[in-house]
């Protein structure tokens, strides 16, 4: 947790090359989390509309992103 406080803090740098670079690697830890928390769901016996519903998106789009995990 302690990665993604520093990654927090360096998104509000002034120095746009640090905010920048740590926007990225921010959305790169999310879509990390999000695919196990998906793989989770799943595992619990959540349908792919639950999973959708929580992340507010379509039941396609969640189908399609992660079907083959």
């Amino acid at each position: 947790m302690a990665e993604a406080t520093d990654l927090v803090e360096r998104a509000g740098d002034r120095d746009p090359r640090i905010g920048l670079r740590a926007v990225v690697a921010l959305r790169r830890l999310a879509e990390r989390l999000e695919a196990v928390q998906v793989r989770g769901a799943r595992q619990q016996g959540w349908s792919w509309q639950e999973i959708a519903e929580e992340l507010g998106v379509s039941r396609q789009a969640v189908h399609k992103k992660y079907r083959g995990q």
